[in-house]
């Protein structure tokens, strides 16, 4: 049964009376709103219990009446990219790489436009036909989305094309050897890195690879959750450190996990788990609803020791504008742009910073 509150109850009474000093309050009690609210959920929490993991429905609906919302925290001051990156001849390229089932490149190649790339709209197709090549680009970046519809498993299907494709291998491995370029996946291109070793780094036996597994609740996960940005040799999350920030999250495996408890010390001694869920407190978390996907010790994103590489499960590429986010606190009514988009605008001032030599020009060839 469904409780309900009776007509004649507070709900009943007009919201609003005049106090004391003449100015109007709200007479239904906090207590009140709150039982009102969980009258509203109860048949959806009775519903989720059918089609998730119960622990999951259970601790969501425990949860629910006590959060204070997300309590967010800026460490440094977010900016718009200077104009004269914007607007610059030569910037530095960028590789959006698309397979079959990705859906968020369009949202990539707009925050590394913002940030004063070049971006390229570049299928695994091109490569395998050798229509393009990577030599010409500082950074490559892995989208979100369903690759193979995760028929074998998220990132598997993508990670088979790179690893057993020679002309695609010799592509990729020439482009992680040389120090001037970046990578950067997400979602789907976050379980792609960890699935080819790019993070935390390589020479891992197979199967004690890090890896991004199924949701403990079992379900798909879309909600804009907080993260709490960790220090670490990420260049794209140079001065970030601290910073609490809302993002969104849509996968159904991203859940950390790793066979080897070794690995995941040396992952926490190196400070290479920079990004972790945190609750309404900005404290990292392992608790569900605020961790989505029940990730131990919060970790959502991996990066490489030298920081040029980094993989997140959560969609930075989806908050990089101040209308994408549903949350906007009013301390940051002065904020001139999205947080998120720093993260794009420190890749590009460390390709001004390590530029090695001339990009030579995009290699296209005929079919």
């Amino acid at each position: 049964m469904v409780p309900a509150l009776a007509a004649r109850s507070s709900a009943a009474r007009p919201l609003r009376s005049k106090s004391k000093s003449g100015t109007w309050i709200n007479s239904l009690s906090l207590r009140t709103c709150g039982l009102l609210r969980s009258a509203w959920q109860e048949t959806s929490f009775e519903l989720e219990k059918l089609q998730t993991a119960p622990e999951c429905a259970k601790a969501e609906r425990q949860g629910a009446d006590g959060r204070s919302g997300l309590r967010l925290e800026l460490t440094f001051t977010p900016g718009r990219t200077p104009q004269r990156k914007l607007e610059a001849v030569r910037k530095p390229k960028v590789a959006i790489l698309r397979e079959e089932g990705i859906n968020g490149d369009r949202e990539m190649a707009g925050a590394f436009f913002l940030a004063g790339f070049e971006p390229w709209d570049v299928t695994m197709t091109d490569l395998a036909e050798g229509r393009i090549g990577l030599e010409a680009f500082r950074g490559v970046a892995y989208c979100g989305g369903f690759s193979y519809a995760d028929v074998l498993d998220a990132g598997k299907g993508w990670a088979g094309v790179i690893r057993f494709d020679s002309r695609i291998r010799k592509e990729f491995e020439s482009f992680y050897a040389r120090s001037d370029t970046f990578s950067l996946g997400v979602c789907n291109g976050c379980q792609l890195m960890s699935l080819l070793g790019w993070v935390p780094w390589q020479e891992i036996e197979v199967g004690l690879q890090p890896r991004f597994v199924c949701n403990q609740s079992g379900m798909f996960e879309s909600r804009f959750v907080a993260a709490r940005i960790m220090p670490s040799p990420s260049i794209f999350l140079k001065d970030m450190a601290g910073s609490v920030l809302g993002i969104w999250v849509a996968h159904g495996e991203g859940r950390f996990f790793c066979p080897d408890q070794v690995a995941v010390k040396q992952i926490e001694h190196r400070n290479l788990a920079p990004i972790r869920f945190a609750d309404d407190n900005g404290m990292i978390t392992e608790d569900y609803p605020s961790n989505p996907n029940g990730s131990p010790l919060g970790i959502a994103a991996l990066c490489s020791p030298d920081g040029r590489h980094l993989a997140i499960m959560p969609h930075p590429e989806r908050v990089f504008l101040r209308w994408q986010w549903p949350y906007w606190p009013k301390e940051w009514k002065d904020v001139e742009a999205s947080p998120w988009l720093k993260l794009f605008q420190n890749a590009r001032e460390w390709c001004d910073r390590n530029l090695l030599h001339a990009d030579p020009p995009p290699r296209r060839k005929g079919k």
